[in-house]
């Protein structure tokens, strides 16, 4: 773990660091603003960028890169196809977590199996490092694109497969016959998640009874931060205070994990950092988030695309308000450490960033990672440690490896070259 910065940053960040950590990721969800969006060269460009910025949160002490999944909104997500690009990371990464925010599951749109197919492998192909992140679906446009899904129907579906997964993960004769999907007949759905446990679950929360749920059924919660930091407080505490005594534990252990989004500009510079935040132009993810997303709350005076973002921060006394408030992270690595107690105060367990923000170029975005990562991430979390594998840790398997009878039968002949655990210290 790197510790760098002035004497006096790390004699504020001894009390920090003598609470709980508070652990930090990207949201990296394929955001392609304006003509680019619409040109295969810049999307390109665009989308191996969001590689890098995990990679480079890898070597930066980031413990998560979230990756949205979202189907047929255009400059609002190209991330289609999220568990490739996770494989890419993975591939040039040791540490950083990549979990999916969110894989929805509707069963129009793919059946479970696929699903928990696809989960297992991630977890193999980054050997633990998969978190399951899951949800209804956040748009009435989004999930008409499979088969013209209704957004009404999403949630009965989410509540069936979930609970359905981690036993797919466990038994090897699974059989189902449920409201929107079946499996009609005994079938090993492969790989077993690696090693011990499965990855972590977790649940999209955009509502105050979705807290709960996540709390009562022992899983993450994933925050969308459309209120101020301070007004996320009862939301936060109807959470934990459910994840005190779940009603149903899903999968194989508890996590007890709240995770909140925000923006963040960090740079060297203050009045850069803060002209970034109050450029022309801030608040046009807003416009189509409202466009599309219609599920969620609308935020401010509910600005939709395409009318001209009106989110935006127009001047420094509002920016000023802004951080106040916690609606954004704004300066130098001093001042975005500071800004952050609020977080750690109101118990958030992560607070992960959308990235880039509107108004921030390239090399800008490099800075803001590397900045942040090594200067202001130590203060609050020095647990070499993810908090989600402390919890898989603890797995106990749920279901019976079988839940029929299973036919007695030997194999004589196996292929020579076969796997198999040898016991000589040799091999």
């Amino acid at each position: 773990m790197k510790l760098r910065g002035g004497s006096g940053f790390l004699v504020v960040a001894a009390s920090r660091l003598g609470s709980i950590p508070m652990e930090f990721g990207l949201f990296l969800n394929g955001y392609i603003p304006g003509p680019a969006a619409h040109d295969p060269e810049l999307e390109h460009l665009s989308l191996m960028r969001q590689i890098d910025y995990g990679v480079l949160a890898d070597q930066n002490n980031f413990k998560y890169a979230w990756l949205g999944e979202h189907h047929c909104l255009s400059e609002y997500s190209h991330m289609s196809a999220p568990e490739v690009v996770m494989g890419a990371i993975a591939a040039r990464t040791e540490r950083i977590h990549l979990a999916s925010g969110i894989t929805s599951l509707p069963t129009t749109k793919e059946h479970p199996v696929r699903i928990a197919e696809r989960a297992a492998m991630l977890d193999h192909i980054t050997e633990g490092r998969f978190e399951f992140g899951t949800g209804r679906g956040a748009g009435s446009h989004e999930v008409a694109s499979f088969n013209g899904t209704l957004i009404t129907e999403t949630k009965a579906m989410w509540n069936e497969v979930v609970r359905e997964i981690p036993r797919m993960w466990e038994q090897k004769d699974y059989v189902f016959d449920g409201e929107f999907f079946n499996v009609p007949t005994p079938h090993n759905v492969l790989p077993k998640p690696y090693l011990q446990g499965h990855p972590p679950i977790w649940l999209a929360c955009g509502n105050p009874s979705s807290f709960v749920t996540a709390g009562e059924m022992g899983i993450g919660a994933v925050a969308f931060n459309f209120k101020p930091i301070h007004d996320m407080g009862p939301l936060v505490d109807a959470y934990k205070d459910a994840a005190a005594d779940p009603k149903e534990i899903i999968g194989q252990f508890q996590n007890n994990n709240l995770m909140l989004t925000n923006e963040v500009v960090c740079l060297e510079d203050r009045e850069e950092a803060r002209r970034i935040a109050t450029a022309r132009g801030n608040g046009y993810l807003i416009t189509l988030l409202h466009l599309y997303h219609d599920t969620f709350p609308k935020m401010g005076n509910g600005t939709t695309w395409p009318s001209p973002p009106d989110m935006g921060v127009p001047n420094e006394e509002a920016l000023d308000t802004v951080i106040r408030i916690g609606g954004m992270l704004c300066g130098t690595p001093e001042d975005v450490c500071e800004q952050l107690a609020e977080y750690q105060r109101v118990g958030a367990d992560q607070v992960a960033f959308s990235f880039p923000k509107d108004g921030m170029n390239h090399e800008q975005a490099l800075e803001c990672i590397e900045l942040f990562g090594s200067r202001v991430i130590p203060e609050y979390d020095a647990d070499p440690v993810h908090r989600s594998t402390r919890f898989r840790r603890q797995a106990e398997p749920k279901f019976p490896m079988f839940a029929g009878e299973v036919p007695d039968f030997d194999i004589e002949v196996l292929p020579v070259g076969r796997l198999r655990r040898d016991p000589s210290p040799a091999h």
